[in-house]
């Protein structure tokens, strides 16, 4: 079957992603390949591939591509890693995961997206995926330690010590922190400690906990 977002998709990776200096080969492999267009709704798919978020429906989005090819390089995925993600939405950060890592964890409170993401990855073929329906902010402690966490909305505090504490020694965890100003923030964990680097003013939409506050 021809696909008509193939053009899209290459021009998305070179103009949005490779030219603002994401060279991670991998990374820009796995976002040429991904049919991203059927990870939002079936009236948006011809912005799937713009410069910017696309809305996916109950105020939540799918990321900008480049925000989606620079979280992921800074995580630097290695194929035996095993990821928590916080905050499944669309599915499609989770099917980048996928393509990289070993094994994926991907935890939504809302569960209208929880379902179609599930829906879209197992009709794309990726077996590596975990789901769980629920609050984020606690994690998925069964399956712990994780190599990687990446959060995929922002929240107000930084210190969110359930998650933190599920992070592996030497793990990387990418979160943004913030309400009006934003900064996406890497976290390394050295000798139990957490080394924070400040990297990108972001902007995403809330983080939310099962009470409903963010």
């Amino acid at each position: 079957m021809t696909d008509k977002f193939a053009t899209s998709r290459r021009q998305m990776v070179t103009a949005q992603v490779h030219s603002r200096g994401i060279t991670d080969s991998k990374v820009l492999f796995v976002l040429e390949k991904i049919p991203r267009h059927l990870f939002v709704p079936i009236e948006l798919q011809d912005t799937a591939y713009s410069d910017g978020p696309v809305a996916i429906g109950y105020q939540q989005t799918i990321s900008q591509p480049y925000i989606v090819g620079f979280m992921t390089e800074l995580l630097e995925i290695k194929p035996s890693d095993k990821i928590l993600e916080i905050g499944t939405g669309s599915g499609y950060q989770t099917a980048v995961l996928a393509e990289m890592a070993s094994e994926v964890y991907t935890v939504e409170i809302l569960p209208e997206l929880h379902e179609r993401a599930k829906q879209v990855l197992s009709e794309l073929g990726y077996e590596n995926v975990c789901y769980k329906l629920g609050d984020g902010t606690l994690g998925w402690p069964e399956h712990a330690p994780y190599d990687k966490v990446i959060v995929t909305a922002s929240s107000e505090k930084e210190d969110l010590p359930i998650l933190q504490a599920q992070l592996n020694e030497g793990g990387v965890m990418m979160i943004p922190i913030g309400v009006q100003n934003q900064a996406l923030i890497k976290l390394t964990k050295r000798n139990g400690s957490l080394i924070r680097q400040n990297m990108l003013s972001v902007r995403f939409v809330p983080l939310i906990h099962k009470t409903g506050a963010n």
